[in-house]
């Protein structure tokens, strides 16, 4: 997975990371290359989460460096989307509000989050407070900030969990054409992606 320093979207070198007492791993290094993804496997507590968090900024690691081209995480937060476990919506607004606060806190501007609608099926679903939303609208209505505002570097924790088969293969589609236009992706999943993508196993137990 090694790439040219000029090229690399995302590096990662000799990584120690820990929670609480526990070491997580050691000495991780990685990149990440324009229209390349990677699905980051491993057991539950094996540091998926907490590595993505560290790139995307939120927790120190103990040791080593990430650069997002680079610079490091705190300088360059507005070269990648992070999309966790949590939706990070407030449930007593509804959709449309949500996704128009979200897409102009992240820049987009009218034909983004008009994109995002089509591309996520929303407009069925933006008059409804978001609380009201099943698990799968309410990630769908998440995942629109990467559509409304196209950064670079898609850092994503299980994101199809909650879709169903069509939207999971909506999403497989976005991701497709994410990389095809020079974006790069690295994923948590426990479940093979549905594009080609390299494989980054972090172990550790069950």
């Amino acid at each position: 997975m090694a790439t040219s320093e000029a090229n690399a979207v995302l590096r990662v070198s000799i990584l120690s990371l820990s929670r609480g007492e526990r070491v997580l791993f050691r000495d991780l290094s990685f990149d990440l290359a324009p229209g390349q993804a990677i699905a980051l496997t491993g057991a539950n507590g094996a540091g998926k989460t907490s590595l993505l968090r560290a790139i995307a900024g939120f927790i120190r690691p103990d040791a080593g460096d990430i650069a997002l081209d680079g610079r490091p995480p705190a300088e360059a937060r507005d070269g990648l989307h992070f999309l966790g476990h949590q939706d990070a919506l407030k449930g007593q607004r509804p959709a449309r509000d949500e996704l128009d606060f979200q897409a102009r806190w992240l820049g987009a501007d009218a034909s983004g989050t008009a994109r995002a609608i089509e591309a996520l099926g929303l407009a069925p679903l933006l008059d409804l407070e978001t609380r009201k939303l099943s698990a799968g609208q309410r990630r769908r209505l998440a995942l629109a900030r990467l559509i409304a505002a196209p950064r670079p570097l898609w850092l994503m924790d299980e994101p199809f969990a909650p879709l169903d088969a069509r939207w999971r293969e909506a999403l497989g589609r976005l991701m497709a054409e994410h990389l095809a236009t020079g974006g790069a992706i690295l994923a948590a999943v426990h479940d093979p992606l549905p594009i080609p993508a390299d494989s980054l196993d972090l172990g550790g137990l069950s």
